[in-house]
């Protein structure tokens, strides 16, 4: 079996240095190394230079991660692509939204604690991450703490524990299902998300709107937002400058279900898109492929569920 491994940085590459943990190179490769042994698939690594810690991810890493794996596709029989955790749950929905038509399983994985401290997770996630991608379906999944998860509905609930991610289960795969892989990139929109809460600025909201091509607004409960007339002429405004806009819930399940309560109306008459129990990273993945697209046809993508990320 041909597997191919995707080193993108994060905490599992990362060594110490004075200011604190950063990705290195050669640590991923002395990891394989270390567990080789006869039998084993085949693994070939690949760094996609410069490695980085997570939190600086952009939509452009997510469009080259996504092409390596576009670009091997037919070549292997699986992926591994460690990543750091932080945003680990937006670019498992990303890769999920831009590899319509994927036929191997594409393995996410990472650590909380680097390979070489003192009770690390790395070897551990690694090499499950090494045999899911031998066994389980074609589709994104993130393979951490011994559990195989969705990759469109993740979410990261813990910032130090081993059990860092969990997924609402899904029916859908992760996958977005097609006779032939097609690989859609991501654009370079200007996306906020965007809280409310009790007395929170209006005002600060209509000036993250006016610059935004869209935004994932997070709301309360099953979708309800406060009163309030300057949040109201923000969003008529956003609507009427075609701001793609998508409502999801702060509550961590059940989702939005816009039209429940009379104070979630007002989204409606704004054209905000109700996005279920789609989480924000989800969420936020979702607006960039659409804001990609010509403008007629992203309600059509934002509106309809693509691969399990919203019930």
């Amino acid at each position: 079996m041909r597997l191919l491994l995707i080193h993108t940085g994060g905490t599992i590459g990362m060594v110490q240095t004075d200011i604190g943990f950063a990705p290195a190179p050669g640590v991923i490769e002395r990891a394989l190394a270390s567990i080789a042994g006869p039998g084993d698939p085949q693994i070939t690594l690949r760094a996609l230079t410069p490695l980085i810690d997570s939190a600086n991810a952009t939509f452009a890493d997510w469009n080259r991660i996504a092409q390596t794996l576009a670009g091997a596709h037919d070549d292997v029989d699986g992926f591994i692509v460690t990543h750091g955790t932080d945003t680990m749950a937006f670019t498992g929905a990303a890769l999920c939204f831009a590899l319509q038509g994927l036929a191997r399983p594409v393995i996410l994985t990472g650590s909380m604690v680097p390979f070489g401290q003192p009770q690390s997770d790395a070897l551990g996630n690694l090499t499950g991450a090494i045999a899911a991608a031998q066994t389980a379906p074609a589709g994104v999944w993130l393979q951490f703490a011994g559990k195989l998860l969705h990759g469109a509905r993740l979410r990261k609930t813990d910032s130090h524990r081993a059990d860092a991610f969990d997924a609402s289960p899904s029916p859908a795969p992760p996958l977005r299902a097609a006779p032939q892989l097609t690989l859609h990139r991501f654009g370079r929109g200007q996306i906020a998300i965007l809280t409310v809460a009790p007395g929170a600025s209006g005002a600060a909201i209509a000036a993250a709107l006016s610059v935004c091509d869209g935004s994932v607004l997070r709301v309360f409960g099953a979708g309800t937002l406060p009163d309030d007339q300057t949040l109201a002429s923000a969003l008529r405004a956003a609507q009427a400058r075609g701001t793609q806009m998508i409502a999801v819930s702060q509550s961590a399940t059940g989702g939005v279900h816009l039209g429940t309560y009379a104070a979630g109306n007002l989204l409606a008459q704004c054209g905000v898109i109700d996005g279920g129990d789609m989480t924000p990273e989800a969420a936020v993945a979702k607006l960039a492929l659409a804001l990609s697209l010509p403008a007629p046809d992203r309600a059509a993508v934002l509106t309809r569920s693509l691969c399990g990320e919203s019930a």
